[in-house]
């Protein structure tokens, strides 16, 4: 009889703060695996590196929350590897800077479990980096301490009088609650009570805030100003110094809840990112192709007695693509017949492939598109649209009153995914939709607006259906694709700029 062959385990540092501090092999990791055991100090955005097939399982590990016991971690590590799957370990931060990493290890070892470790940024050093506080200095510290501060238990007298005694700069790690019991001990065994102190909540991320003051008061600054956990204490010399990045990005502090698609969400996301701003993702949309499809079927089979194609949507060519690979249709046969797409990222997909749109119009519209087509094929011309299930009946309506011949296919539909009621309240200064479908399955759902926040929508179809909940007051963003929405945004943060200065004067 033969054994089965057991898994390998990946303790991965997910590193700390923002998802894209994670290394690259970190990344590699989950992509490939079949299971995730995570801790709750990482960006849960990390695990969309993962497969959506993979299993994700959170094991806490966060202070005064429940969270599994090491022990029981030990054990499903070892059961999952047992059963032949590839585990990915997520820890916050490096698996071995008070990560427990070492303790797992020695678990995998005893089973005879193959094991791999793939380091991670510590928050030690990076925390207070991107806060400007450099650990070490040149005739300032010419070394750091690592220090764990997560209960009193941590600081016996011997090792508070080394502490204390120590040159460089000290750095706590999931110290707040202790806070005041650490920073009364240096002083008490001889720390310059009026040495600079910091803390750093959510650091390294977009939520980041800082604390600063001297060690005899920050434990009262750091109430006074609620600071929130997690956070990074910082003592030292070194932190009189603000070597904060000083590059500027247009929607700093602006926070952005974008819903849609995991493919549009995430793509909207990384570039509004960029540009600085906060992201809460709704990515509770499906694309649902249709499996069974034979007016599809015929139609690509017979693709040369088409005299123009019509691609309304990324998606539709992603599937129109793939099914010319699927039927063995040569893509030699689409050599007398003109491409039409809604916009650049419709165009993207095809030219990725060598296939270039005739056809692109300069508002990225159905009515444009429509409009654009009326023009260009002429009598008896046939025409084939692949698209959505709910697409607009603008483009039809405009090709019927030209009398134009057209063949409408849905390929796909988009569907509501079941964790989209399992998110969080929605926050945001803006609230994006992208689509009808969207508009539809947040209000289902019986989500709420916050109050002040701005609504854009990609376009007038999506436009209407946000009308139909009762709002007037949105945006619509002059192209319908994310540099759009992003301009809109920006544009929008332009005027409340002047309305705030004209108020000021």
């Amino acid at each position: 009889m033969s054994v089965k062959k057991k898994g390998t385990v990946y303790l991965v540092g997910a590193g700390c703060g923002d998802y894209d501090l994670i290394t690259l092999r970190g990344k590699s990791a989950l992509e490939q695996c079949d299971t995730v055991i995570y801790d709750s100090l990482i960006d849960d955005r990390i695990l969309n590196f993962a497969s959506s097939a993979a299993e994700k399982i959170s094991v806490g590990k966060r202070c005064g929350k429940h969270s599994e016991t090491q022990e029981n971690i030990n054990s499903l590590l070892v059961s999952k590897a047992t059963e032949g799957k590839t585990v990915v370990r997520l820890k916050g931060g490096d698996p071995f800077v008070f990560g427990r990493g070492g303790e797992e290890i020695i678990e995998l070892k005893k089973n005879d479990i193959e094991f791999d470790i793939i380091p991670g940024i510590s928050s030690s050093i990076a925390v207070p980096e991107l806060a400007g506080i450099p650990v070490t200095h040149r005739k300032v510290s010419r070394s750091f301490h690592v220090i764990t501060g997560h209960t009193a238990d941590d600081f016996s007298e011997d090792s508070i009088k080394k502490y204390a005694e120590l040159e460089g700069t000290l750095v706590f790690l999931m110290g707040l609650k202790n806070l005041r019991y650490i920073t009364d001990s240096l002083i008490k065994y001889g720390k310059d009570k009026n040495m600079p102190a910091c803390v750093i909540s959510n650091g390294a991320g977009s939520y980041q805030s800082i604390v600063k003051s001297k060690l005899i008061e920050i434990a009262d600054e750091a109430e006074k100003q609620n600071a929130p956990s997690p956070a990074v204490i910082v003592i030292g010399k070194t932190v009189e110094y603000d070597f904060a990045p000083t590059v500027s990005r247009p929607l700093s502090g602006i926070t952005v809840t974008a819903t849609g698609t995991k493919r549009f969400v995430t793509k909207l996301s990384k570039a509004l990112e960029n540009k600085g701003a906060r992201v809460q993702r709704l990515d509770h949309l499906d694309v649902v192709e249709y499996s069974s499809n034979e007016r599809l079927d015929k139609a690509l089979k017979n693709i040369s007695d088409y005299d123009f194609l019509v691609l309304t949507s990324i998606n539709g060519a992603e599937i129109f693509l793939r099914k010319l690979r699927e039927f063995k249709v040569d893509i030699r046969k689409l050599a007398n017949i003109k491409i039409a797409v809604i916009g650049s990222g419709t165009a993207e997909v095809l030219e990725k492939r060598g296939i270039f749109p005739d056809l692109i119009p300069k508002q990225y519209t159905s009515e444009s598109l429509g409009k654009m087509l009326s023009k260009a094929v002429a009598e008896n011309e046939r025409v084939l649209i692949l698209r959505a299930e709910k697409g607009s009946k603008m483009l039809t309506e405009i090709l019927d009153k030209n009398q134009a011949l057209y063949d409408d296919i849905k390929i796909y539909d988009v569907a509501e995914n079941s964790g989209f009621y399992e998110e969080n309240k929605i926050v945001g200064d803006y609230v994006i939709f992208a689509s009808s479908s969207g508009v539809r399955a947040f209000f289902d759902s019986e989500k709420a607006i916050p109050k002040n926040a701005k609504i854009v929508c990609i376009g007038d179809i999506t436009a209407q259906a946000v009308r139909q909940h009762g709002i007037n007051d949105f945006r619509i963003s002059k192209t319908s694709n994310i540099e759009g929405i992003i301009e809109t945004i920006i544009n929008a943060e332009e005027e409340n700029e002047t309305i705030k200065k004209a108020q000021s004067e």
